[in-house]
């Protein structure tokens, strides 16, 4: 097993919900970070560890940035951090996986499924190092995660409950030692 970290250039964590049951609106979080110990030999023995910064939260619209940031939904005073811990990782067909884990958001932790796909590896022990990419795709209800705010026009819902989520991202590996060199300067 080995001791591998995000690479927060080469990731994505995005979101989108329906508008009134019509538009799709997507935005992303700013500052993610990741821990997992993976041997890249045998995937579903892996573990992983996210945490997202919920005040990081972008739409491309401040106001609505700032009402998802609000009571309303995400409470970013109160709940600063979103974070996920898996539980298992299962084959499902080549450079595929099921990664399940426990999602926390807002104090709720409920078991969310991933799909998720390996995009391929990429080993260059002087520059860019040792570092696996992935893909994953999930669908939650908001309103299990404690975000039930409901504005209602005309008999529709202003955002929709379910919320989609897509991730793209490069792990890449720690030389050894430096999991507790970070600590120690902490």
């Amino acid at each position: 097993m080995g001791n591998w970290q995000l690479d927060p250039y080469h990731t994505q964590v995005e979101f989108s919900a329906k508008h009134l049951g019509m538009m799709t609106v997507r935005g992303y979080f700013d500052e993610v970070s990741t821990k997992a110990d993976i041997d890249p030999e045998h995937p579903e023995a892996a573990s992983v560890e996210a945490t997202i910064s919920t005040a990081s939260i972008r739409t491309n619209n401040g106001m609505r940035d700032n009402d998802l940031r609000s009571s309303n939904f995400l409470e970013v005073e109160k709940y600063p951090v979103i974070t996920f811990k898996s539980t298992s990782v299962d084959p499902a067909g080549t450079d595929r996986f099921k990664l399940t884990g426990d999602l926390t958001i807002k104090g709720n932790t409920r078991p969310v499924m991933l799909d998720v796909t390996k995009y391929g590896e990429f080993n260059d022990p002087g520059m860019m190092g040792h570092r696996i990419a992935y893909g994953a795709t999930t669908k939650i209800n908001r309103k299990d995660f404690g975000l039930s705010f409901n504005a209602i026009l005309d008999g529709r819902l202003v955002v929709s409950e379910d919320i989609q989520i897509i991730i793209e991202g490069e792990i890449v590996e720690q030389p050894e030692g430096a999991e507790a060199a970070g600590a120690s300067s902490g």
